[in-house]
């Protein structure tokens, strides 16, 4: 959601800039912008769209000059064009800006009070205005930042370039991420690493509150209360190629079809191939002992929790609370003593996420962290962390970042019910050999591509569309309306099986596709009741279940996808697939924007 780039140094400011926006275009946007400073005096270039808008803007009109800052804007305040896309600006100052200006029209009144004018919608335009006052109160650009920054109230991530200085940019954080990369006689900002990995490995990040000024050569560190301070510079391991879709028309599709190298790569760090044996690293907590585990997330990630819970409270025996960051942070729920609490997030900087995890740290609660991103905002916040090895996910909507945590979890329920001593060694070793089968069977179900794309033809011209299933499957119904919903822009709803009868079953009709997640479990014969529920009332269903339970549904089924006889532990995982690929192919179908959905964002660094 929203990227920074800035740079300072001898190059040309605008292709670095572009170059790191385009890096950041996975975190989705609807306009985009730079500004630099050529002869001193402040040039920006506009446009809404994608990037390549903004390119040909540039083309037609050059922007020179050796700093700048740069932003792809996700629109809040303000509808999505080029005079609320940034770098907003007055004649002494530009500004780039992630996140929400939550006293925005206080500050808006009082500075129209005093003569300055917005011409923005926006927000963020507050920014450039405030500092421009200060300037012109005779503050020095330094001083300014610092008086703007005690005024605002909010959640950003600031990049700042002055008229006539082009050896001074200034960043500031407050929620949002922020890095700093270090390079040869030139300085960056970005908002993650992957915007910089071309430019350097050298990043330190900015901690919450802090604020940054960098010059060509030099660089120093405010914390919130405006003392200097030293952050430690560490590698970045991202790589600086940009990534490519390979042969696949999407990054989507692409992303999907890598699921049974990541999921495999993902469990080396678990599995020991030797003893057959699930471990965990050394945590600083002990599992034997957690009374209660809470589990916190947004999202496709709040799914993967939901999954996490039926494992765990079925084999370790553990109560489990799950609940959606974005309530979970404003209800001052009750914590146990010496409990854990479980926070997903794929790129580790999720806003609300991320406040969730502080309400737990301030708890008392043990905090381990399933993230994707190595060098996040979770991550240093934790006292554990558990990797996902997805690599980078470009896609919005999450695939194998999705599953990734499902192994990443199945592998935690494991060690915690041993820990637990809640499973004897037979139970522990089925539990280990089904998740160690998980990357080969993956490519397995992956051959299903051709049938769900004939499938999603019977799914794209649909108003509603319902997914079902029981016990674990029920949180993987969800997520395949979802992912529907997200990229295909049709209305779906995943629905727990039994739950038909008390409302849902209203909504069927022969117009109404229903998507049975169904494998050969303890709750088999109960669901297969329920679709045949919805198929006596008209309902077209697609069943998704082994070769035992697709002949069981054979004459009641629109149509059928046959999935490998698993063990029910790990079926949630290898069920994620074709709902994943039905929705790609009925979003190609409608010819919807796959990889950049309307109104979505990748990472969301706002409420």
């Amino acid at each position: 959601m929203c990227g920074i780039v800035g740079f300072i140094g001898k190059k040309e400011a605008a292709p670095l800039l572009v170059e790191g926006l385009k890096r950041l275009e996975y975190r989705g946007y609807d306009s985009a912008g730079i500004a630099t400073l050529p002869n001193g005096s402040i040039e920006r270039r506009r446009a809404e769209g994608k990037i390549v808008n903004l390119e040909a803007v540039l083309n037609n009109t050059p922007a020179s000059g050796t700093i700048g800052i740069g932003h792809t804007r996700w629109a809040t305040h303000g509808i999505p064009n080029e005079t609320n896309a940034h770098p907003h600006a007055t004649d002494k100052v530009a500004v780039v800006h992630n996140g929400i200006i939550e006293n925005f029209q206080e500050l808006r009144a009082e500075l129209i009070e005093k003569g300055y004018t917005p011409y923005s919608e926006t927000d963020s335009e507050v920014v450039p205005m405030l500092i421009t006052r200060y300037l012109d109160d005779g503050l020095s650009p330094v001083d300014a930042v610092k008086a703007t920054l005690k005024r605002l109230d909010g959640a950003f991530a600031l990049g700042i370039i002055f008229a006539g200085h082009d050896d001074l940019l200034i960043g500031a954080r407050r929620g949002s991420p922020l890095a700093v990369g270090f390079g040869d006689g030139e300085m960056y900002l970005g908002s993650d690493a992957m915007a910089l990995a071309p430019l350097t490995k050298k990043i330190a990040y900015l901690d919450e509150g802090d604020w940054v000024v960098l010059g060509r050569n030099t660089v120093t560190f405010y914390d919130q209360n405006d003392h200097e301070v030293s952050r430690d510079i560490r590698e970045t391991a991202m790589s600086g190629a940009l990534i490519g879709k390979g042969e696949h028309r999407h990054f989507m599709l692409k992303e999907i079809f890598e699921q049974p190298q990541v999921i495999g790569d993902t469990l080396t760090g678990f599995f020991n191939p030797t003893t057959q044996t699930i471990s965990m690293p050394d945590f600083p907590f002990d599992l034997a002992i957690i009374p209660r585990i809470t589990i916190v997330a947004c999202g496709t990630s709040y799914y993967a929790g939901l999954v996490a819970k039926y494992w765990i409270e079925h084999y370790a025996r553990v109560g489990v609370e799950i609940d959606v960051a974005s309530e979970f942070r404003y209800r001052e729920a009750p914590m146990p003593e010496g409990g854990l609490a479980i926070f997903i997030s794929q790129s580790g900087e999720t806003a609300d996420t991320l406040a969730a995890l502080r309400y737990a740290k301030s708890q008392n609660q043990s905090i381990l962290s399933i993230v994707n991103v190595p060098e996040s905002s979770m991550e240093r916040e934790s006292n554990a962390v558990l990797q996902t090895r997805a690599g980078p996910e470009i896609g919005v909507a999450s695939t194998k970042a999705f599953t990734t945590q499902l192994t990443v979890l199945a592998c935690f329920a494991i060690a915690l019910a041993k820990a637990k001593k809640a499973i004897d060694a037979n139970c522990e070793a089925r539990l280990c050999k089904a998740i160690a089968e998980v990357p080969a069977l993956v490519s397995e179900v992956l051959n299903h591509d051709e049938a769900l794309r004939t499938i999603a033809l019977e799914v794209a011209d649909a108003r509603d569309v319902l997914y079902i299933g029981r016990g674990a499957s029920f949180p993987i119904a969800m997520e395949g309306a979802l992912k529907l919903k997200e990229i295909s822009y049709i209305h779906a709803e995943g629905y727990a099986a039994g739950e038909m009868k008390h409302g849902p079953i209203a909504l069927i009709d022969e117009n109404v596709p229903i998507i049975v997640i169904a494998p050969s479990d303890s709750n088999f014969e109960k669901t297969a009741s329920n679709t045949q529920e919805t198929v006596a009332r008209g309902g077209r269903v697609i069943f998704m279940a082994d070769k035992a339970g697709v002949a069981k549904m054979a004459d009641h089924a629109m149509a059928s996808i046959t999935m490998p006889n698993v063990d029910p532990f790990v079926a949630p995982i290898l069920y994620s697939i074709p709902v994943q690929l039905l929705a790609y192919h009925v979003a190609v179908h409608k010819g919807t924007d796959v990889d950049q959905p309307r109104n979505l964002a990748k990472s969301v660094t706002v409420e």
